[in-house]
């Protein structure tokens, strides 16, 4: 590019960037009067404004050039921008940015430059299950007074992030807070919603654009509950320090020395926002920090004057938009302790009738841990827990405020009872976000629903295979797993110093501060220290510089790093040999253990608050041991290697252990999970792997349910949040979604379920109840066909799933009775049966069933049964609590009646198809046996109907829907009444 073109491009950049600024108001408006104006106010009349000088700038700027980063971000807002007064088209669409091209007046030619240079980013967005509001939130109201949010999404730009990924976060924030109630509104109303992220994927920078956006619109307090620990919360009053406060916000006239950041490499690199000058004197307003990285909320020692918010109109209430828009805000970062809060709530306590007219929000991070109430609500004197009674105390207090609670682990603060008034349950929304672009997270780590065989997964082809490395504590001698762990740490930190000297991106990465290893095995102490002396231990007899130690370290590297990095490494640097990376082993081990120090346990708040594993402090090449304090909130930095062998009892527990999940950039090829395998606890065999796996699937199902159910069905919501516990599965039965005293709410009517398997387990236990559902089954299976059939049919993966049963037909007319009169324990089956009603009584979508007995391969477990002696199979399982069973079918037995009830297309076996009709669904029957009957039945060889659960599961057929997508149907329960049950589907 020549000296001339490079000039015309600047003057070019500076006239469109008036001309989109002057656009933020009204939309997108003709280009050529507009740029005609700017142009000459500039002083730019000289410069070539016509469509083909535009386009051709475009197609010659380089990809960073601020010209192209202009449109990119002013584009991608607009595509992204919902209920734009300018166009009725969808968000996100082709015809989106068709309307925004005829609005500007572009050409053909230029739209196509356009369009092929800025793609449009047809990306889902977030996911909002929400109660109806009233909207608040124009175009209007907030011209001339953001402030913070768009110095807020200049920082993010400034580090990296692409204007795709500042647009989804501006529309994320803003779906929190459209659904917050208007500060200025004369009626207060308390809007309480969650909103559900996943494990170490941004979290923070979401609410931290909702409170921008939210202060900017009026809220003048702002009370962040950080964590129960108080690195938790150090590092979330940092991360608001550096991106939302600034350097004014938090000097305000005072010294860089006096700051409370005055050692932080941040700080001193200027890393923290600048807004130029103190904002009140800019013509914007302050934010006041009630809190330090250092110091949690104190009682203030100046009576209450710094929360009390001052009023410019005396006479008007302080949400006044006369008051509100020039006060400053507060903003106070406070740790989830009873007694801080309640030193909090004495303080708040003082400001009297004042606290009616302040606009709060309340950020909850972590909000599925302490705030929960987890007293038992079926005791009438029962307490509030300390933490959810100090925020209830604080939502009482605030009539004005607003709680919005983040986790990556939701299923606790959605089984909140929601008719108790004074708890957290998300009542009003919500808002599952999107999954971030570069996360590593649970599927980078599994090859779920891979239609790749076994035997045919590669490194390339499978994430298992890349990222997972089995440790099976029956074969583990010597500590060899933790051995090739530690090996690992070593060969990955020489491979990132390797990409630090490869040069500028892709090749090399840059400069990598931090670079750690995870060891998790136990939350005791004792157990820490014991494995951080055998971590020293294999530290210092590793050898790692010597040739025994390179011999170790080649053989991992030709077997392990070398291959998954030629399949995974995305353009950045791959040595071709051992011998290229081995000088940079030294490098590496000095960086990790040079200071005799390579372990750090981490088990209390000392640990970073003496600076030994604070990542903002310092740059970390190190081992970590821990155990709770890691497995929560807190983030690892630069986590490359994870040994992990700790269980856990419930689905939200075990996920955030998982702090291998996060951004991994330039080295996701160098990450690896070390993970437990089969491990026997004495009650059941626990494979940490499959646990997590059980984990993704649950979580993906919690997402997609909400993602289907968010659609609106005639202009409202299909379900409003106090309908979404039942939403939550369980693929395990020994895994529970969350702790069982979290786990209260709603109940379904009606489940609309065509094409799916459905599984009841809440049977029964008294014999009585066993006698009369097997006795009512037993002429069903006395009917079918003397003979097994064969069933063959391809899963939904491509896999071929084949097995034997016993095979019958039975009309709907004769099977409603039936299914009526079975007992069972709870309401679990009610909203299914309510389905198979409607669609063979209302709209006869159900001729006939096919019922099958599915059999066993081998000959074990086989008992008679009934009045004719009938040998059949019998299935071993057993409950995972009183009523409820885990899985009973097994996956081969589900293809076959999926395609059957036309839920998947045909693989052409002549069997399966025979049975095959449009109007036609399937039952299949399980004999179930629990454990402590097997000697009963392994002695006599008869099944007894007092001990013999008759378990079964079906599938509706698929073309029975309704003709409004409606799937589900609720009814609320009422905490107050005895039979309110726990869903658990």
């Amino acid at each position: 590019m020549t000296t001339e073109d490079t000039t015309s491009l600047s003057d070019l950049l500076d006239v469109h960037d008036a001309v989109l600024a002057g656009m933020q108001k009204t939309g997108p408006q003709p280009m050529a009067p507009a740029l005609g104006f700017y142009a000459g106010s500039l002083g730019r009349e000289a410069t070539d404004l016509s469509q083909l000088a535009f386009r051709q700038a475009l197609t010659n700027a380089p990809a960073d050039h601020p010209l192209l980063w202009l449109w990119r971000k002013q584009l991608t807002e607009w595509d992204f921008r919902t209920g734009a007064d300018w166009s009725a088209t969808e968000p996100r669409t082709d015809e989106r940015r068709a309307a925004v091209h005829e609005k500007l007046g572009f050409d053909a030619a230029t739209r196509e430059v356009i369009d092929t240079l800025i793609p449009v980013q047809k990306l889902s967005g977030s996911v909002v299950i929400s109660r109806e509001f009233t909207p608040w939130r124009t175009l209007q109201s907030q011209q001339g007074r953001d402030w913070y949010w768009p110095k807020y999404a200049g920082l993010l730009a400034s580090k990296g992030w692409s204007a795709e990924a500042v647009a989804k976060l501006d529309n994320a924030a803003e779906r929190v807070v459209e659904r917050l109630a208007d500060p200025t509104a004369e009626r207060p109303y308390q809007s309480r919603g969650l909103v559900v992220g996943y494990v170490q994927s941004g979290k923070t920078a979401n609410f931290t654009g909702v409170i921008a956006k939210a202060i900017d619109a009026g809220y003048r307090l702002v009370i962040v509950l950080g964590g129960t620990l108080n690195l938790l919360r150090a590092q979330t009053q940092r991360r608001l320090d550096m991106e939302l406060a600034g350097r004014e916000n938090i000097l305000r006239s005072a010294s860089e020395v006096d700051s409370d950041y005055a050692t932080d490499a941040d700080w001193n690199q200027d890393k923290f926002l600048r807004h130029g000058g103190l904002p009140s004197q800019l013509g914007a307003f302050d934010i006041i920090r009630l809190t330090t990285r250092e110091n949690d909320y104190k009682p203030l020692a100046q009576g209450i004057g710094a929360l009390e918010i001052e009023k410019r109109e005396q006479t008007s209430p302080l949400y006044d938009p006369l008051n509100l828009h020039h006060s400053a805000a507060r903003l106070m970062v406070v740790k989830k302790n009873k007694t801080v809060l309640g030193k909090l709530v004495k303080d708040l306590k003082k400001i009297g009738s004042l606290l009616n007219e302040i606009p709060v929000l309340i950020i909850d991070d972590e909000s599925d841990e302490a705030s929960v109430n987890t007293a038992n609500p079926n005791k009438p004197d029962a307490e509030r827990t300390a933490i959810n009674g100090k925020i209830s105390e604080l939502l009482k207090l605030m009539p004005r405020s607003q709680y919005v609670g983040y986790t990556a682990t939701p299923f606790a603060n959605v089984f909140v009872d929601p008719s108790d008034t004074e708890d957290i349950f998300p009542r009003d929304f919500i808002i599952s976000l999107d999954r971030p672009i570069g996360y590593m997270g649970i599927q980078e780590f599994h090859d779920i629903d891979s239609d790749i065989p076994p035997e045919d997964r590669t490194f390339a082809n499978s994430q298992a295979r890349a990222h997972v490395r089995d440790v099976r504590a029956s074969e583990d001698e010597d500590d060899a797993s933790l051995r090739e762990a530690v090996d690992m740490f070593v060969l990955t930190a020489a491979m990132k110093i390797y990409r630090e000297f490869a040069g500028a991106e892709p090749l090399g990465a840059g400069h990598f501060r931090h670079h750690t290893m995870l060891v998790h095995e136990s939350r005791l102490t004792a157990d820490h220290r014991e494995l951080a002396n055998c971590l020293l231990r294999l530290w210092y007899d590793g050898g790692f510089t010597g040739p025994d130690g390179h011999q170790r370290l080649r053989k991992l590297f030709d077997a392990d790093v070398a291959p998954v990095s030629a399949a995974r490494a995305e353009g950045f640097a791959v040595p071709a040999s051992f011998e290229e990376l081995a000088p940079h082993i030294g490098a590496a081990w000095m960086r990790i253990g040079g200071n005799e120090s390579p372990i750090i346990v981490v088990n209390g708040d000392k640990d970073i608050e003496r600076g030994e594993a604070d990542f903002d402090q310092r740059g970390i090449w190190k081992i970590l041991v821990g155990g709770q304090k890691l497995s929560r909130g807190y983030t690892v930095e630069g986590l490359t290697v994870t040994y992990y062998r700790r269980s856990a009892g419930n689905s939200s527990t075990l996920m955030q252990m998982g702090r291998w999940f996060g951004f991994r950039k330039g080295y996701q090829d160098l990450v690896r999970l070390y993970i437990g395998r089969e491990e026997s606890t004495g009650k059941r065999e626990v494979d940490l792997y499959e646990a997590f796996e059980a984990i993704c699937r649950d979580e993906e199902l919690f997402r997609e349910e909400l993602r289907q159910y968010s659609v609106m069905v005639d202009g409202k919501p299909q379900v409003t949040p106090a309908q979404v516990p039942p939403l939550v599965s369980q693929h395990l039965p020994w895994l529970k979604p969350t702790s069982p005293n979290k786990m209260y709410n709603a109940r379904l009517v009606e489940v609309r379920s065509a094409g799916r398997w459905i599984e009841p387990t809440a049977y029964p236990k008294t014999a009585t109840a066993l006698r009369q559902n097997t006795q009512t089954w037993i002429p069903v299976l006395e009917s079918l066909s003397e003979d097994t059939v064969e069933f063959s049919q391809t899963d939904e993966n491509g896999m071929l799933r084949t097995f034997r049963a016993f095979a019958g037909l039975l009309p709907s007319e004769e099977l409603l009775p039936l299914l009526r009169s079975l007992k069972w324990k709870g309401e679990q089956f009610a909203p299914h049966l309510a389905f198979i009603e409607s669609i063979v009584k209302e709209t006869a979508q159900a001729e006939d069933w096919l019922i099958l007995a599915p059999q066993h391969a081998g000959p074990g477990k086989r008992a008679s049964f009934g009045p004719s002696g009938r040998t059949l199979s019998w299935f071993d399982r057993a409950r995972r609590r009183d009523p409820l069973f885990g899985a009973i079918s097994e996956p081969k037995h589900r293809a076959a009646p999926l395609r059957v009830a036309g839920a998947l297309p045909s693989c052409e076996d002549p069997v399966t198809e025979r049975f095959v009709s449009e109007r036609r669904g399937v039952i299949s029957l399980y004999p179930v046996v629990e454990p402590d009957q097997h000697a009963s039945v392994q002695a006599g060889g008869v099944l007894d109907p007092s001990n013999t659960v008759m378990a079964f599961s079906f599938v509706a057929p698929a073309a029975a829907e309704r003709p409004d997508h409606r799937l589900v149907r609720f009814t609320t329960v009422d905490s107050s009444r005895e039979e309110a049950p726990i869903i658990s589907c």
